[in-house]
C-alpha cells in the first residue's frame, strides 16, 4: 500500500526527472536554433530546424501512446532515457574521432533520434503519472510537473546559448546526456510497480455503501439527513463527461504557443534588437520565474476559478500579451515575458489536470500521445505561416498571427467544454475540495453536524497539503 511518505518521494523524483528530461530535450535544439539564426537571420531557418523535430513527434506519439497502455511504463521511461544518453553521447564522439568537416547531417540525424525518443517519452511520462499518483494528489502535482516542463524548456534557451557562447556546441552535448542519466535515476528509484498498489487501490474509499445504498460498516452507520455517509463524500460528484477530443485540443494548442514562441524569441531578440546571448538568456530567465509564480498562484485560481475557467481565461489572456509583446523593444520584452509566463503557466498546469483526471488510467497513454502528436502537427502548420509572415512582414506580424490562431482555437474549444459543463450537475474542472465544502455548507445550514471520519480527515489534510 503507498503510504503518504511514499507518495511524496515518488511525485518529487517524477518532477526532478521531468524537468532534466525537458531541459535535455530542448538545449541541444535550442542551442542549434542560436546557431542557426546568426548564420542565415531568417525567420524560416529556424521553422525549418523545429519542423524537423516535430515530424517525427506528431507521426509517433499516438503509436506510442498505445504501446504506453500495453507495456510497463516505468521501463518504457528508462529506456526512452538511456537511448536519447547514446544519441546524445554519440555526435561529440563522432567530431572527436575526427569526422568533423561538415557536422550539418550528423548534428540533424542526432536530433531526428532525439525526437523520435521525445515521442515516446511525452505519453509514457503522463501515463505513469496517471498509474503511481494518487487522484487526491493529482491537482497539487500536477501543478509541479508541469512547472518542471515548461522551466526546463525555457533554461534550455538560457543554458544553451551561454553554454555555446562559452564553451562551445561539443561540451554542451555531454551536458545534454548527462541530463537523460539524472531522469533515468529518478524514474529507476521509485520501484517497480509489484512493490506497492495502485493508486486507486492504495487509498481506498472506505466505508462504500452495499448493493441496497446501506452504510458499510466501516462508516459506523453515520449518515447525513441529505443521505450521504462519508463514502458519498470522497467519492467525485457524478457529473457529464467533457468531450475528450476538446479537452485534447485545448491542451495541445498550448504546445504549439510554446513551441512556436520559443523560434520567435531568438528571432526577435538575437536579429531584430541585436542583443547578445546573455540577453537572450536573462528573457529565458524572467519567463522561467513567471512559470515559478504560476504555480503558486494556480493554488488560488484553480480553487477559485476552477481549471476550466482557468485554463481558457489564462489562454486567452496570453494571448493578448503575446501580440503586445514585440511592440515596445527590449523593454517590452523584459516586461511581458514573464507576465505572459505567469499566465500561460496557470492556463497550462490547468488543462493538464482537466485532461489527466477525465482520461481513465488504462487510456491515459492514448489520449496524451494523441495530443502530443497532434500538438506537433498544429506546431508545423503555424510554424511555416508564422515564419512566413515574419520573413514578409516583420515579426510582430509573426507574434500576431500566432496569438490570433491560439485565440480562435481556446475559444472554440471552450464553447464546447462550457456547453457540456452546461448539462453536468457539477463543473469537472471546479476543485473537488470546493464541492465537499459546499456540500458541508448545505448540511450545516439544515442544523447537520460536520461527519467525523478518518478518511475525511485525510482527504482535508491532502487538500489543506495542496
Amino acid at each position: 500500500m503507498i503510504t503518504e511518505s511514499h507518495a511524496r518521494h515518488t511525485g518529487r523524483l517524477l518532477v526532478t526527472a521531468a524537468f532534466v528530461t525537458s531541459l535535455g530535450n530542448n538545449v541541444q535544439l535550442i542551442s542549434g536554433a542560436l546557431l542557426v539564426i546568426r548564420a542565415e537571420h531568417t525567420m524560416m531557418s529556424v521553422g525549418w530546424l523545429y519542423i524537423a523535430v516535430a515530424i517525427p513527434q506528431a507521426v509517433l506519439s499516438p503509436f506510442f501512446g498505445r504501446l504506453a497502455d500495453r507495456v510497463d511504463r516505468r521501463a518504457l521511461w528508462i529506456l526512452s532515457d538511456v537511448a536519447s544518453t547514446v544519441v546524445a553521447l554519440a555526435l561529440p564522439l563522432w567530431l572527436w574521432l575526427g569526422h568533423g568537416g561538415d557536422a550539418g547531417a550528423p548534428v540533424y540525424l542526432a536530433n531526428l533520434a532525439l525526437a523520435v525518443l521525445a515521442a515516446l517519452f511525452f505519453p509514457v511520462s503522463s501515463a505513469l503519472i496517471k498509474e503511481r499518483i494518487p487522484p487526491a494528489r493529482l491537482r497539487h502535482f500536477n501543478a509541479h510537473y508541469e512547472m518542471a516542463t515548461q522551466a526546463g524548456m525555457l533554461l534550455s534557451a538560457t543554458v544553451g546559448g551561454l553554454a555555446v557562447q562559452a564553451v562551445g556546441a561539443v561540451p554542451l552535448l555531454l551536458v545534454n546526456a548527462g541530463t537523460f542519466v539524472v531522469s533515468a535515476v529518478c524514474v529507476a528509484a521509485i520501484g517497480r510497480r509489484g512493490q506497492e498498489a495502485r493508486p486507486q487501490e492504495a487509498f481506498p474509499v472506505v466505508g462504500k455503501a452495499d448493493a441496497n445504498g446501506n452504510a458499510n460498516p466501516d462508516t459506523n452507520g453515520v449518515r447525513t439527513q441529505s443521505g450521504d455517509t462519508p463514502d458519498t463524500l470522497l467519492a467525485p460528484p457524478r457529473a457529464a463527461p467533457l468531450p475528450m477530443g476538446r479537452l485534447i485540443v485545448l491542451f495541445a494548442q498550448g504546445s504549439v504557443v510554446v513551441t512556436v514562441f520559443n523560434a520567435l524569441l531568438p528571432k526577435f531578440v538575437l536579429g531584430d534588437l541585436h542583443q547578445g546571448a546573455g540577453t537572450f538568456g536573462a528573457v529565458d530567465a524572467l519567463g522561467s520565474l513567471g512559470f515559478l509564480l504560476a504555480t503558486a498562484a494556480y493554488k488560488v485560481s484553480g480553487r477559485r476559478f476552477g481549471d476550466l475557467g482557468t485554463a481558457v481565461a489564462g489562454f486567452l489572456l496570453c494571448a493578448v500579451l503575446f501580440v503586445f509583446q514585440p511592440l515596445f523593444g527590449l523593454a517590452g520584452v523584459l516586461l511581458l515575458v514573464p507576465v505572459g509566463a505567469f499566465v500561460f503557466g496557470q492556463a497550462r498546469i490547468a488543462s493538464r489536470n482537466l485532461l489527466m483526471t477525465e482520461v481513465g488510467p488504462d487510456r491515459a497513454g492514448r489520449a496524451f500521445g494523441v495530443a502530443n502528436g497532434g500538438g506537433l502537427a498544429a506546431t508545423i502548420v503555424v510554424m511555416l505561416l508564422a515564419a512566413q509572415v515574419t520573413d514578409r512582414l516583420g515579426i510582430a506580424y509573426g507574434f500576431a498571427v500566432t496569438a490570433v490562431l491560439s485565440a480562435v482555437t481556446t475559444a472554440a474549444a471552450a464553447l464546447g467544454l462550457f456547453r457540456a459543463r452546461g448539462g453536468a450537475s457539477h463543473d469537472p474542472g471546479r476543485p473537488r475540495e470546493r464541492h465537499l465544502a459546499d456540500r458541508g455548507d448545505a448540511d450545516r445550514s439544515r442544523g447537520v453536524r460536520g461527519v467525523d471520519h478518518p478518511a475525511v480527515a485525510d482527504v482535508e489534510a491532502d487538500v489543506a497539503d495542496a
